[in-house]
């Protein structure tokens, strides 16, 4: 086009200022006077015509194909034909010879301008044509709700998650949380979050697509038929949902948060994030979502924090209590301490087998209670068959049967998740090569019942403070571990002026540590002796008792009178 454009324009300087002919234009530049004429009348070339390229083959079979496109438009959505399977039929019932490559280049390029005519067609009949009005969303008035899918590198293995968004549509202010579901615990969860980061909630409605936590069936129209638990959720908080058409074409009615989501996660989740857990990715989202206020979005004079400090005021305050989102299941504990929840096995006191338990089950956390009592506590497992076993729980069984722990789930679950620290590997070796296996296990376990009364550095102390004396007894470790939570309770114990300005009710209180720190005399006199006694043994043993049946009450009076 540039070279063309060149000519064009050279031959109008050569015909405006040098008068010249269009015969000799056309001798100058090697060209068609029709070329010479079309470069007076207009600066810009005209497009190239180029002839369609014959394709005999294709041509034969074009209605062929056509057919099967438009009876597709009646079928249903995952029952319509691939560019395969026209192929297919093409050469079974049709007998032609036409390659695949051009069958699903003419698909590809055919099945929209198909459902482009038929929609021209439906929209003349109505009177409609296709198109889109611009819309404006008051303040305080709306929100749009949405998951996106979400790569994460977590605890070094490459994991699925979903990306939950809720943005106001007047101000654009969006709040993001990762889940490792889009689970109705993590829907109501991202719902709670995102409100408290808001201190407020829309007073009209949020849309939503026909998502399943929240739509138990599609109905009629916009008619749903939603879970329970939603709905106690939306009286709660006081807003109404609105659900968009099924589909694509209900994909511009939440045209916000649609594109939100994907522009949020190329800005701040590339590359592919690395963490831990979700609660560390979930801390840095809060931090990337107050970054995105200085953000403009296209079309608008002021920022999305800007625009967010005037709808504030406008939202719906927050109740006064909040939403409890974890689901309340009951589970009954079986033979192996274990409950069975979503098809993942989590481990429960061995003390509960037999009993039915209570369930807390959010999005990230699996909480059992026994009556009002906290027992377990668990992260969630999504995989199906998974377990999730606790060493500690199972403490009780193995005082009884030792020879089970070495190869034990729950063992080398701990192991893997470094509870089982390699003090213990060195105590427990120690403890089998004094006592043997069984003895050697039992003194183990018994030193890992310390956890549940020690804190677990201090612990560790008392088993390495062991080890160095040459014992493997767990009364010894027990003794260590205390004087190590001694030492650290004193160490820790507040300074003379940190103790003047505690509050009066406490400064009553005098502590081991406090009247260690006071000033008190020197003690010079000698250590304590029981010689004197012993003394007393020895003539007891060397003064049998003589004499009748009274002799042993002659022998305890001398002793008594000595």
């Amino acid at each position: 086009m540039g070279s063309r454009v060149e000519l064009y324009a050279a031959i109008r300087f050569d015909s405006q200022r040098n008068q010249m002919s269009i015969r000799a234009l056309a001798d100058k530049y090697g060209v068609h006077r029709r070329t010479v004429r079309e470069a007076v009348g207009s600066p810009i070339p005209p497009p190239r015509r180029t002839s369609p390229r014959p394709v005999p083959v294709l041509d034969a079979v074009r209605e062929l194909i056509d057919a099967m496109l438009v009876a597709d438009r009646a079928a249903p959505r995952k029952q319509r034909h691939t560019a395969k399977r026209i192929h297919e039929r093409l050469r079974t019932e049709h007998d032609a010879a036409v390659s695949y490559s051009y069958v699903a280049k003419y698909v590809h390029r055919r099945r929209p301008q198909l459902a482009a005519q038929a929609a021209a067609r439906e929209g003349a009949r109505a009177g409609v044509v296709a198109g889109f009005v611009p819309q404006c969303h008051p303040p305080g008035a709306e929100a749009e709700v949405d998951f996106a899918d979400l790569w994460v590198r977590l605890a070094g293995e490459m994991t699925k998650c979903f990306l939950f968004t809720l943005r106001l549509s007047h101000s654009g202010k969006a709040v993001h949380r990762v889940f490792a579901s889009q689970g109705q615990e993590a829907f109501l969860e991202g719902h709670v979050a995102a409100f408290e980061v808001l201190d407020g909630i829309p007073f009209d409605k949020i849309r939503y697509d026909n998502l399943r936590s929240a739509v138990h069936r599609v109905l009629f129209g916009r008619n749903r038929a939603e879970s329970g638990r939603w709905l106690a959720f939306r009286a709660h908080y006081g807003f109404d949902a609105f659900y968009c058409l099924p589909g694509q074409e209900g994909a511009h009615e939440k045209g916000g948060v649609e594109g939100d989501g994907g522009r949020f996660r190329r800005a701040h989740l590339v590359p592919v994030p690395e963490v831990d857990t979700l609660a560390e990715l979930n801390a840095r989202l809060v931090a990337a979502d107050l970054v995105e206020d200085d953000r403009h979005i296209d079309g608008r004079a002021v920022s999305v924090g800007t625009a967010f400090t005037a709808e504030a005021p406008l939202l719906r305050a927050l109740p006064a209590e909040r939403f409890d989102t974890a689901l309340s299941l009951t589970a009954r504990v079986d033979r192996y301490a274990q409950i069975m929840v979503r098809q993942v096995r989590y481990s429960v006191p061995a003390r509960l087998i037999g009993s039915r338990v209570r369930v807390a089950l959010s999005a990230s956390e699996l909480v059992v209670f026994d009556g009002p009592a906290r027992v377990a506590t668990h992260p969630r497992v999504l995989c199906r068959g998974g377990a999730v076993l606790q060493l500690d729980h199972y403490l009780e069984i193995l005082l009884g049967k030792p020879g089970a722990l070495p190869g034990s789930t729950a063992l080398a679950q701990a192991r893997k998740a470094g509870t089982f620290t390699a003090t213990h590997e060195a105590f427990w070796a120690a403890a089998r090569n004094k006592h043997g296996d069984a003895a050697g296990t039992r003194a183990l376990i018994e030193v890992l019942l310390l956890h549940r009364r020690l804190r677990r550095d201090a612990v560790l102390a008392g088993i390495a403070a062991a080890l160095g004396a040459g014992s493997v007894a767990a009364d010894v470790v027990a003794i260590e571990a205390r004087k190590h939570a001694a030492a650290d309770s004193a160490m820790n114990e507040p300074t003379a002026p940190q103790r003047s300005g505690l509050q009066r009710s406490r400064a009553a209180v005098v502590t081991l540590g406090a009247r260690r720190q006071a000033a008190l005399p020197t003690d010079a006199r000698p250590a304590p002796s029981v010689r004197d006694y012993d003394q007393l043994l020895t003539r007891r043993r060397s003064s049998p008792p003589t004499g009748g049946p009274d002799g042993a009450d002659t022998a305890a009076g001398e002793t008594r009178s000595s």
